[in-house]
């Protein structure tokens, strides 16, 4: 992680570009972790749907000018600020998305913390050897999702996507040690699996639907979500309901989230600290909608 030192003023302005955003756990993450740390933090949603290049460009202006440490970057914008940037860490480069953006001296600096992320989450769900991995999605999270399992030497991962030339480029992208293929439909992907991973915001609410059917699903397989809203996504309840172990996008979040303050700050925030304030956000937001 690069050392930076936002701590000596005791401010720390970053932030999220996307939509939509205002589900976000993030701004609670980051301001209770520059808190407890002796920060004073803001985090600022930038919510602008159907930004063109000349948009995106406008807001990473802004963020190169006003002070911002950096910002977080989420759906549909981790491909497309790629060639807005000065320049690309090596992980981000690889894969062409960037879910993380650090000013520094003038210049924006593109990561991918989505990957150190969900590296970190999925890996106690990984046997030994012999893990066969169905990645649903090759779009920003889904290429993070197949590059981190690459990197934790999965020797198998079948990637699906609707458009089936995105699948096909994140295929050439890879380089895992046994392989990486196409899979030509959501049966074909998890024909033999041991563990899928949904890398599409299908089940994000307001969206109620299911990227595999659950007649798919069974008590051998592991299923993970990266959507965290909800945390149990009808593709998690219909898994649990078959006996198979699950992986909220709870984990992802705080991680990713965690390695994003690092990078901004030079300083590492309490993963227990982050997951707290996560923690916080869906239980007032499941009050909230128990109450409506």
């Amino acid at each position: 992680m690069s050392k930076r030192g936002p701590a000596a003023s005791k401010k720390l302005l970053t932030g999220l570009i996307g939509a939509p955003i205002a589900h976000s756990a993030s701004p609670a993450m980051h301001e209770r972790a520059a808190e407890a740390l002796g920060l004073r933090g803001h985090y600022q949603l930038i919510e602008v749907a159907g930004a063109d290049a000349a948009g995106l460009a406008m807001m990473l202006e802004g963020v190169r000018r006003l002070g911002f440490a950096g910002v977080n970057v989420t759906y549909p914008y981790k491909e497309a600020v790629v060639p807005l940037l000065d320049e690309l860490a090596p992980g981000a480069a690889a894969m062409g998305a960037v879910n993380t953006v650090v000013a520094s001296d003038g210049r924006l600096t593109g990561h991918n913390t989505d990957t150190t992320g969900f590296a970190r989450a999925v890996a106690p769900l990984l046997a030994p050897a012999g893990n066969s991995v169905a990645v649903i999605g090759a779009g920003g999270v889904g290429k993070a999702i197949a590059f981190a399992l690459a990197s934790l030497k999965v020797t198998d991962i079948r990637i699906f996507d609707n458009e089936p030339g995105r699948a096909e480029k994140l295929v050439s992208l890879l380089a895992a040690p046994g392989g990486a293929r196409v899979a030509m439909s959501v049966e074909d992907a998890l024909d033999g699996a041991t563990g899928l991973v949904n890398g599409t915001p299908v089940g994000m609410l307001p969206d109620r639907g299911m990227p595999v059917p659950a007649t798919l699903l069974h008590e051998n397989l592991w299923v993970a979500d990266a959507v965290y809203s909800p945390l149990i996504t009808p593709l998690l309840a219909a898994a649990q309901a078959k006996g198979a172990r699950i992986m909220t996008g709870r984990e992802l979040a705080i991680y990713q989230a965690a390695d994003a303050f690092e990078l901004f700050t030079g300083l590492a925030p309490s993963t227990d600290v982050m997951g707290e304030a996560f923690d916080g956000v869906m239980a007032e937001r499941s009050s909230t909608t128990n109450a409506a």
